[in-house]
């Protein structure tokens, strides 16, 4: 390794990369590993990351690397940038090579499809307890954070000192990052808005108007902070970034995977043919069937994303979707 890195950050897709340059530009040395060593080959050689983030170059002090254990020599933190069903089995992977005192960071989002479990309660099962770690989460767009737009995110930890040197080494002056002790919240917020997403371009693919598309926003909202609330999560955490903020983002900008997904399938694309089109994880689409199980276990009502994984997996048409949120019983707006 030709120098020393402050930060290992693990996954070398879009947000990965992008996380890795933010850290660069904000003054620390990154290291990025990836699981496949060609890929990582590429990168270093490049020096951008043509596959996922293409418009994006490295700056100087970011370092790919092929070797998962190299990437980790002398740093003090490690990010983890995988999706959520790589989770467990690279946590596993890190468990042996961990030292004690190594802080771990992730900004994986959505339940486990096996278990229902949030990424923290993935960490505490696999590593166990006693380590600082943290999530970072929010409405943020990989290509945006690459580019150095203006952007600001929440960082939760029930540490707060690592919470806010955390955010203190990732903030630049396009890079905002706000603190929380919720992890419980910002994992759900995480969770439940690409399933929501993929609702939104369904919608929108449609011709349903704005008018449906918000209301699915605002009633959707409601879901996932009914949900929050009964895995202990503080209903105001879904008012700020983590919940509202990365809710509007991903259902009205078409750089989202998961509403473009929804767009296509309102197109009459199929399941299989439209996630091959937008060629990276789209997280809603196996996410659906997570949130599904973790409503019926915590026996919460969540009609919006019950639709969503009945059109996804049920062949219910879409618009039946729509015209479900319609003939809703009539009850209070605040529930």
């Amino acid at each position: 390794m030709a120098a020393a890195a402050d930060i290992a950050v693990l996954g070398a897709g879009s947000w990965g990369t992008a996380l890795a340059i933010q850290c660069v530009r904000a003054g620390r040395r990154a290291r990025l590993w990836g699981r496949d060593p060609t890929h990582m080959t590429a990168l270093l050689h490049e020096r951008r990351n043509l596959r996922y983030l293409p418009e994006a170059h490295f700056p100087e002090g970011l370092e790919p690397t092929v070797s998962l254990e190299a990437s980790l020599d002398g740093v003090a933190d490690v990010l983890v940038a995988v999706p959520s069903d790589a989770f467990r089995q690279l946590l596993t992977q890190l468990k042996p090579l961990l030292p004690a005192a190594m802080r771990l960071c992730w900004a994986t989002k959505g339940f486990e499809l096996d278990t229902g479990k949030l990424p923290n309660e993935v960490a505490h099962e696999v590593l166990g307890p006693g380590r600082s770690v943290a999530v970072l989460s929010g409405p943020t767009f990989a290509r945006e954070v690459g580019a150095g737009l203006p952007t600001a995110m929440t960082i939760a930890s029930t540490e707060v000192d690592y919470a806010e040197r955390l955010a203190r080494d990732l903030s630049s002056s396009t890079f905002r990052a706000y603190i929380s002790t919720d992890i419980t919240g910002v994992e759900v917020g995480g969770a439940v808005k690409n399933v929501l997403a993929i609702g939104a371009g369904l919608c929108d693919g449609l011709g349903f108007g704005a008018n449906t598309r918000v209301a699915l926003i605002t009633r959707g909202l409601t879901e996932m902070t009914r949900l929050g609330a009964a895995l202990g999560a503080r209903r105001e955490t879904f008012m700020g970034l983590a919940g509202l903020g990365d809710l509007v983002l991903t259902c009205t900008d078409d750089h989202s995977r998961n509403r473009s997904f929804g767009l296509a399938l309102a197109r009459g694309v199929g399941v299989e043919r439209a996630l091959a089109d937008i060629g990276q994880v789209v997280e809603g689409y196996h996410a659906a069937r997570a949130l599904r199980g973790v409503a019926v276990r915590e026996r919460v009502v969540m009609p919006i994303a019950e639709g969503i994984h009945a059109v996804l997996y049920e062949q219910l048409p879409a618009e039946q979707l729509v015209r479900g949120m319609m003939m809703r019983p009539i009850k209070p707006e605040f529930d």
